[in-house]
């Protein structure tokens, strides 16, 4: 991968972040604009990431990250853990985005900070600075996202630098996302949720969780950081998968601002602050992509997986639409009940669970676990049921036995009921699949939802 930046590779990002720039510097003519701040610190995120990942790919590879593409012909060394280059954009971006947001407040919480046209009372004036009016915990969110985005990041590259086995590390995000249920509880403190219709001569309107609704955010945080990692292993999948979650989050969000619903709706405030979570996070996101995608000249690493998704769990936390962001990641939660046999060994699992790369075709196809030992009788008889089903692909001997099978992930399923593709075209079916169960889980959210609920808060 070249190290330099081409021309029109130049004067294209040195024009992108100029106009941002020149669109932050006017966002203080009025009250801060923070969404517009917001997109305008995306496009600077885009373009620092886009030649960061350029120019610092061949001192990754002298540190000794970089590794070869299995699933090509050719296979040269690229640069790897380039996700943590994300990761670090991402947050230095949200540290400088801080005054767009709270700008308005901080004026308003200043005695002569530019309100020189509002009259103030005489006792608030000798008070000094009105500080006890500024969103002391909206800022305290903020700042414990960045918390539990900072403490995931060292995870992740914890995971690049030393190879943690999965059952040590599993675990490790319900305890990075600790300061922001810490904020959750002195903030917001709500663990009650909507009885269905149909349930509440029995529970009631609303039904007290307490405590197990916390319990329920560090394993929305555990699933959401481990279920894109699980769901990799080709070029481009684990970035796209993320940018297609993102812009369905984001267009969620989208719904409840004008034109789309009355102004002012009480849910805006937390939809404005998951945009400002997210359109960074596209940022980096998109500059990552256009290096990682087929063929890949960088790898993103287990850094960019659990950072992506500690972004999610932070987003739908904070921003209390987590169930709804449980009906986006419905792929990643299949995915994970399908890898289960493996992950929990009732089924031998390999290091590694890639398609296999067919080099006389240069085609992908499913990659295969050989049982070198008999499989238990229910086991067996399990995954010949899952044959019949089509989803798994089983070999047996003349006696019965099970000899071999597809490994258990949705990559090689795909290619199971598909057949042998090129890699890419693999990725584009996969988030075709992933933008299609997300479209149906703001479906079921918006409309099917009434069903059972009286009303939808959008």
């Amino acid at each position: 991968m070249s190290t330099t930046l081409s021309r029109t590779e130049t004067y294209s990002l040195l024009s992108l972040a100029l106009a941002c720039v020149g669109v932050l510097a006017n966002t203080f003519q009025g009250d801060g604009e923070p969404l517009i701040a917001s997109i305008a610190f995306s496009g600077l995120a885009f373009c620092s990431c886009y030649a960061l990942i350029r120019w610092l790919g061949q001192a990754f590879m002298r540190r000794g990250f970089k590794g070869k593409d299995m699933s090509k012909l050719k296979q040269h060394e690229i640069p790897e853990t380039m996700g943590a280059v994300c990761a670090m954009v991402y947050l230095f971006i949200l540290v400088f985005f801080i005054p767009w947001p709270f700008y308005k407040d901080i004026v308003a919480a200043t005695s002569g900070g530019g309100n020189r046209d509002v009259m103030k009372d005489l006792d608030a004036v000798e008070t000094g600075r009105l500080l006890h009016r500024f969103p002391h915990n909206k800022l305290a969110s903020y700042l414990s996202a960045i918390l539990s985005l900072q403490s995931i990041v060292l995870l992740g590259i914890g995971d690049d630098l030393f190879d943690i086995r999965w059952r040590h590390k599993v675990l490790i995000p319900a305890i990075a996302v600790i300061p922001m249920l810490v904020v959750y509880f002195v903030d917001f403190g709500v663990t009650k949720m909507v009885v269905p219709t149909p349930l509440r001569p029995y529970l009631g309107e609303l039904f007290d969780l307490g405590w197990l609704y916390y319990v329920y955010m560090a394993l929305l945080s555990i699933f959401s950081s481990n279920s894109i990692n699980i769901l990799a292993g080709i070029n481009g999948i684990e970035v796209a998968q993320s940018l297609v979650i993102a812009a369905l989050i984001v267009f969620n969000d989208v719904l409840y601002l004008s034109p789309f619903t009355p102004y002012p709706h009480p849910a805006t405030d937390s939809h404005l602050f998951s945009l400002y979570l997210l359109l960074p996070f596209i940022g980096v996101s998109l500059a990552l992509l256009m290096h990682n995608w087929y063929p890949a000249k960088v790898f993103v690493g287990d850094t960019y997986c659990y950072f992506a998704g500690m972004v999610f769990a932070v987003d739908g936390i904070l921003g209390h639409f987590s169930k709804t962001l449980i009906l986006l990641l419905l792929p990643q939660g299949f995915n994970f009940v399908y890898s289960a046999p493996q992950l929990f060994h009732l089924v031998p699992c390999p290091r590694h669970r890639l398609p296999h790369f067919n080099a006389r075709t240069g085609l992908l196809e499913c990659s295969r676990v050989e049982f070198k030992k008999p499989l238990a009788r229910p086991i067996a008889e399990c995954l010949k049921l899952l044959h019949r089903l089509r989803l798994l692909d089983v070999e047996v001997d003349g006696e019965g036995n099970v000899v071999s099978s597809s490994n258990f992930t949705i990559i090689n399923l795909w290619l199971v009921w598909f057949g042998p593709m090129r890699e890419d075209r693999l990725a584009l079916g996969l988030l075709g699949f992933q933008t299609a169960c997300g479209l149906l889980g703001l479906f079921i959210r918006h409309r099917m939802a009434l069903l059972v609920f009286t009303q939808d808060n959008w």
